[in-house]
């Protein structure tokens, strides 16, 4: 275990430390051969398969996309350039941007050392392009390609991210944005998407542990004092000494791979809807404040709320995997900040500028460190009936009771009593309804489980029945002692991964699966391929 242990939590790579976290040009539709005879659809086609780039990120549209894993560096906050991981030479790779009802096909080509692959986190696709190596497909190896081939048919905001060794991959950078644009929905004026992370910058790794800029002599130091937990530090050819598991070594928080000053203003004119598409992908819950507007909460996992309400100076708490679509109306010129609150260090850098086009008004301060009430899903929107309740008839009830412990000199994270491979799944058949009681039993971590290939409605937390919207997603955040009770419709064969997106906590033990009787996987496990799911 504890070789496998510190394989999968590979938290430095290069010898650097725990880092982690090119526009290319989509193929334009090949069926539009007869310029002179386009619909008006087939131009808007078109003039949607280009890429751009707008204030934030990269921006991919169009029906064939290729991304390309590749190492690189970037820099992330002034003076401070890190080794990553990209795909198409960037942090975060491109957001790939469709529109509702369009098969698209996404080629991942890889130049990287090490093999990956892509999970289209939240997204409901065959489970032969969910991209877990080992579970539905072989990880791709250095040199190889593989096509990922799905139909775009749910709308809302999701995203990508490696799945091979995620712990340590996604750490590095290997993640972006997949925009699926509802068809008949109202568009907002601007938008933006963000997506949230945090690093470990070579500055505070020199403060911990003294000057490291001998890559050589990295591997031979001690980390054995620093014990929450057991991580590792270690280079791709070595195996790494363990070192602990101290989130309060993250001390550089980006959005859009930039920190501080680096972050691009947000454009808005007055008058203007817009919407904000909030993506975590990192792994600290990060609690988001917007300074000086009244905005909704439209959307959590890519799935609408019911009736919104209107809040003000009240946190959206973001747990590691989750999405949170926000709107507000843009009535109040100046400039106003979008900005991540706590008390770590990195807190400081995690903050856009929304800037009033025109407007020379400086009219807001930063302060990560206010006390402000956080957003409770539990009582938010308006009621409605969903799919499921609490008292109907279910076919499969299954009990997830998460854990933290300690074996000999190593921390686990189980499910049940077990890590994984050791955890029982939950057994499905096509069509069954589906009951989840998920409890929190570790005294500190939370746990913010994430269900493959579907949706949950949320039913109750805590022993108490949802008041507001109905809740439907694909990643649950479980503090320590809660309780919730989730629903869902099989209806989606394969095996699918059910675990935390602590990615640290994933590799240490706490996954299982839904896999569906009678399924028949479309590849053959090749144990040359170093397939690594967690």
């Amino acid at each position: 275990m504890k070789k496998a242990w510190k394989r999968k939590i590979s938290v430095l790579a290069w010898g650097v430390a725990l880092l982690l976290a090119g526009c290319v040009n989509s193929e334009v539709n090949s069926m539009i051969t007869d310029r002179s005879n386009r619909t008006a659809d087939q131009k808007q086609d078109q003039a949607q398969d280009q890429s751009h780039t707008t204030a934030t990120t990269t921006v991919m549209t169009g029906k064939a996309f290729m991304l390309t894993a590749k190492a690189s560096h970037q820099e992330l906050a002034p003076g401070v350039t890190l080794p990553v991981w990209t795909f198409n030479n960037a942090v975060p790779g491109p957001e790939i941007r469709v529109r509702q009802g369009e098969t698209i096909k996404v080629t991942l080509k890889n130049e990287l050392s090490e093999p990956v692959s892509i999970h289209w986190h939240g997204y409901p696709v065959p489970n032969g392009m969910d991209g877990v190596p080992g579970i539905t497909q072989n990880a791709v190896q250095p040199g190889e390609t593989f096509t990922y081939e799905f139909k775009a048919d749910v709308p809302g905001t999701y995203w990508y991210h490696s799945h091979q060794d995620s712990a340590n991959q996604v750490d590095k950078g290997l993640y972006g944005a997949l925009i699926v644009e509802a068809k008949n929905a109202p568009k907002p004026d601007r938008e933006y998407t963000l997506l949230l992370d945090e690093w470990i910058s070579q500055a505070q790794v020199n403060e911990a542990h003294g000057d490291m800029s001998d890559m050589g002599g990295m591997n031979n130091m001690d980390m054995s004092g620093m014990d929450h937990g057991n991580m590792v530090m270690s280079d791709s050819k070595n195996e790494g000494v363990a070192m602990g598991h101290n989130m309060n070594m993250y001390d550089l928080f980006t959005i859009n791979g930039k920190s501080g000053p680096l972050v691009e203003p947000l454009k808005v004119k007055k008058g203007e809807r817009v919407r904000i598409r909030l993506i975590n992908a990192g792994y600290l819950t990060h609690k988001i404040h917007l300074h000086g507007h009244e905005f909704q909460i439209v959307a959590t996992d890519g799935q609408s709320i019911n009736h919104p309400a209107v809040i003000k100076d009240q946190l959206l708490a973001i747990a590691p995997g989750e999405r949170y679509d926000i709107e507000f109306t843009a009535n109040s010129p100046g400039e106003w900040y979008l900005e991540c609150h706590g008390e770590m260090k990195g807190a400081k850098g995690m903050k856009a500028l929304i800037q009033y086009e025109g407007s020379t008004e400086k009219s807001d301060q930063p302060n990560e460190s206010e006390q402000l009430p956080v957003v409770d899903l539990a009582s938010y929107g308006t009621q409605k009936t969903g799919p499921f309740t609490l008292d109907q008839k279910y076919d499969v009830e299954y009990t997830m009771n998460l854990n933290t412990e300690t074996r000999g000199h190593e921390t686990v994270y189980t499910i049940n009593g077990k890590t994984f491979p050791n955890t029982e799944p939950l057994n499905v058949k096509e069509g069954d309804l589906v009951k989840v009681k998920i409890v929190n039993n570790s005294m500190m971590d939370d746990h913010p489980m994430h269900l493959h290939g579907h949706f949950f409605q949320v039913l109750s937390k805590n022993g108490k029945p949802l008041e507001g919207s109905p809740v439907f997603k694909d990643t649950l955040n479980v503090k320590p002692g809660e309780e919730y009770i989730v629903a869902f419709k099989a209806d989606n064969p394969g095996n699918w991964m059910f675990h935390c997106h602590e990615l640290h906590h994933a590799s240490a033990g706490m996954v299982t699966e839904v896999k569906y009787a009678g399924f028949q996987p479309g590849f053959t496990p090749d144990p040359a391929a170093n397939n690594k799911p967690e």
